[in-house]
């Protein structure tokens, strides 16, 4: 991809978006099996892989703030803060709608030439600078979709019969307007693998 083609906007804003409507699938997997009876509502908001890892419903906050922070840094805006109060997969799907709003609010007008945008970072108490193309390919891309992976890992962890589409709902939706898959475990092609 040449430099001339290179959209801030749908590297952030677009991806971003994506993410979202993924962890959006997944929090109505995760209440079909909460309504079947196989986990308590809090048992998945507090699920874990490890001791030492944040649990699902703060993988959720995460993605929230990093997206959210990306897009006003990037626009050069301060960032607003949404507390981290969500206790119930409802409350999550509705900080996710609060961050979808957060950056309808950026234009692709409005990350114009941010790629030179001189963004800091504090990081486990110290400064990072970077120039915007790389703070979001570098930095908030890769911590997004950390949190967006950690969040499906839980959930599978947990025994939710998700696979990799549930996670690539958003991009086989929107590329081949392809169904949701079946649930591990059913007949599938031999050549493709859902881990």
């Amino acid at each position: 991809m040449s430099d001339s083609a290179f959209s801030m906007f749908d590297a952030s804003i677009t991806a971003f978006r994506g993410g979202f409507r993924s962890l959006s699938g997944l929090i109505d997997k995760a209440e079909a099996f909460v309504a079947s009876v196989a986990s308590s509502e809090a048992a998945l908001l507090d699920a874990r892989l490890a001791e030492d890892m944040d649990s699902f419903r703060r993988q959720i906050q995460h993605a929230s703030d990093t997206a959210k922070a990306c897009a006003m840094r990037l626009a050069g805006r301060s960032v607003p803060r949404i507390e981290d109060t969500e206790s119930t997969l409802e409350e999550l799907r509705e900080r996710i709608a609060k961050t979808l709003d957060l950056l309808d609010q950026v234009s692709p007008e409005d990350l114009a030439g941010s790629e030179n945008r001189t963004i800091k970072v504090n990081l486990r108490r110290r400064w990072l600078t970077f120039d915007g193309r790389s703070y979001l390919l570098e930095y908030a891309l890769p911590n997004f979709f950390f949190h967006v992976t950690t969040a499906y890992a839980i959930l599978r962890h947990q025994g939710l019969k998700i696979g990799k589409m549930d996670y690539l709902v958003d991009v086989a939706q929107r590329r081949q307007n392809l169904p949701p898959r079946a649930a591990p475990g059913k007949s599938r092609s031999s050549t493709t693998r859902n881990d």
